[in-house]
């Protein structure tokens, strides 16, 4: 019995939607499009087309992994950030819109020299350095398969020329100066992580989602090393959790840091916390 693009929609659909799965329309889509190798913008062309049985196979497989709540990400194997497309895995962060709000505040004034603590899929570095042309950067990450990814997205994206990435426990492994330091660090506190989703919680790789703790220990490492290593006039970004500003700016504040103030996503919730070095 043959079964139609449209049949298995409609299918993966309502298994999706059972398994409490939040947008089960989009993701039965996109996964269709992965299965048939299609840009997902040609799903309705393919409609009412009969499917291959190797795709109708190949789709009962993704859908069945999505059921269980894997990321749709991690079975397609790469994620949109800032107008490009990031390969992920579950060895890394899966990049966010939220953290777009980090990338246009270090792109509102310009830098030749950043440094990305925890680098992750590279998608903090690699996009500041698409975006700014002349710059060189430096991504560091505890995780040598973070830090493979991130070269093969510098390499994707063509920035890997001006891209320097280092397996380095925070600054253990840095040397020189910045003008730019961002991070997006583990900022979920122990207790938090069983409100998680299941997607996040169980797919997602724990180092960098918590500290252990109470979710500033990251910060509280990072202000405390970047003596050194933040240039005069150099700006310090990091990404944070909602409730997170008010202490994460007193440890900036703390170590010497002026202009220091919080920007919030385009949900109004606190997102980035920045200073400056006088």
């Amino acid at each position: 019995m043959t079964t139609t693009a449209a049949q298995a929609m409609v299918a993966a659909t309502a298994r999706l939607r059972a398994a409490g799965v939040d947008d089960p329309a989009r993701d039965a889509r996109v996964l269709l499009a992965h299965a048939a190798r299609v840009d997902a913008s040609r799903v309705t062309l393919i409609a009412p087309e009969d499917l291959p049985s190797e795709i109708v196979e190949r789709y009962e497989q993704l859908v069945s992994l999505r059921a269980i709540r894997v990321p749709v990400s991690h079975l397609i194997g790469e994620r949109d950030f800032y107008g490009r497309r990031f390969k992920v895995s579950a060895d890394v962060l899966d990049p966010r819109p939220e953290t777009e709000t980090l990338i246009e505040a270090a792109l509102s004034q310009p830098f030749e020299r950043v440094l990305d603590l925890g680098v992750g899929s590279g998608c903090i570095l690699v996009t500041l350095l698409a975006e700014q042309q002349g710059a060189i950067g430096l991504g560091v990450d505890l995780s040598e398969a973070a830090c493979l990814q991130a070269s093969a997205n510098a390499v994707l994206h063509r920035v890997e020329a001006r891209a320097d990435i280092r397996r380095s426990d925070w600054f253990a492994a840095v040397d020189g100066q910045f003008d730019l330091i961002v991070s997006n660090p583990p900022y979920i506190a122990l207790e938090e992580m069983d409100s998680l989703s299941a997607e996040v919680r169980d797919h997602e790789p724990q180092m960098a989602l918590t500290d252990g703790g109470d979710g500033l220990g990251a910060y509280r490492k990072i202000c405390a090393g970047i003596g050194p290593h933040l240039a005069q006039s150099g700006r310090l970004l990091v990404e944070i959790g909602p409730t997170q500003g008010p202490p994460v700016m007193d440890l900036m504040r703390d170590a010497g840091l002026t202009d220091v103030a919080v920007l919030q996503d385009l949900d109004r919730r606190d997102r980035v916390v920045l200073g400056r070095r006088l």
